[in-house]
């Protein structure tokens, strides 16, 4: 395999990144190191891969990259990268949002036609469901997103869907559930959970703690993804959730478990665009990738903890 990742400065990225390199895949990284969390936490994600000789970096944003440079030879696309986050994505921001997100997979998908790929993964999210939508969520549901962050992932899913139906680019899209772990970004849940409870701090709770996620370990989403590649149906969706649908109060008793430390619990309003509940149905993934999560929450909040804590980060 001859890979490009976008994002791959990123949380999933780096992971993915490593993952392929592992697996004996030559890997071009393409970043274009946003300014959304510090550069310093993307360089540290990279840090291993930088000194293997299979991993090459650019740093570039994709409309401004050498697309038909960068994907000469290229069997495998992985796109990663996009702009992140629910709640900034609302008023003036909302333009980062459909240039990052919308035109530069658009960019992307243009410079694969006509071009011999076996595969390109697009990672998409739990977002595109919105509120609408039974209980568990699966790929045949209406996306109706309730976030401009969700609207612009499930325009750029659109778009990989009718590359494949018109140029058959082989795009297949990866539908992400509450993805933690170590590297997580600094402006997620369990993050900020973390850093709260080893400070000291009031952590935030956003409306009354009951709505419910389905969490999924960082190694498993890779693992779907890497699969995804390989065993996907070009122009098809799947849910990639870790199983482990839990309620936010639950999710405060596991940090004070793996911290020890006490909780001050700091109630805030429910914000505009976070969903009440997402639960993956995973029977499609399960049945064409043989996707299986292996990593359970309390597990996985003990890794990212443990990672935190080697990072330097408390």
């Amino acid at each position: 395999m001859k890979a490009l990742v976008t994002g791959a400065a990123g949380f999933i990225g780096s992971t993915l990144s490593e993952r392929l390199i592992a697996d004996g895949a030559t890997v071009t990284g393409l970043d274009c190191f946003t300014d959304y969390y510090p550069r310093e936490r993307k360089e540290h994600n990279l840090a291993r891969l930088r000194q293997s000789p299979g991993f090459t970096l650019v740093e570039a944003a994709i409309a401004d990259a050498d697309l038909p440079a960068l994907l000469e030879g290229v069997t495998h696309v992985f796109h990663l990268a996009a702009q992140a986050g629910v709640r900034k994505s609302w008023g003036r921001d909302f333009r980062v949002y459909t240039v990052n997100n919308v035109e530069a997979t658009q960019i992307l998908l243009e410079a694969c036609v006509g071009r011999r790929l076996k595969s390109l993964v697009y990672a998409s999210s739990s977002s595109v469901y919105g509120d609408n939508v039974a209980l568990p969520m699966t790929e045949d549901a209406l996306p109706q997103p309730v976030s401009p962050y969700g609207v612009t992932k499930l325009s750029a899913e659109q778009l990989c869907y009718l590359y494949h139906v018109n140029y058959a680019v082989p795009a297949v899209s990866v539908r992400y559930f509450t993805v933690y772990g170590p590297r997580q970004r600094p402006d997620m849940g369990f993050h900020k959970f973390f850093l709260a409870a080893m400070r000291g701090e009031p952590v935030p709770q956003f409306g009354d703690g009951r709505q419910t996620r389905d969490f999924t370990f960082v190694a498993d989403a890779v693992s779907a993804t890497v699969a995804a590649a390989t065993r996907g149906t070009p122009g098809g969706v799947y849910n990639i959730g870790g199983g482990s649908r839990v309620e936010l109060l639950d999710v405060f008793k596991l940090i004070h478990q793996v911290t020890d430390r006490p909780l001050r619990i700091n109630r805030i309003d429910a914000q505009p665009g976070d969903m009440r509940d997402t639960y993956a149905d995973t029977t499609r993934a399960r049945a064409d990738l043989g996707f299986a999560p292996t990593v359970s929450l309390e597990h996985g909040l003990r890794a990212q903890f443990e990672w935190m804590t080697e990072a330097g980060l408390f």
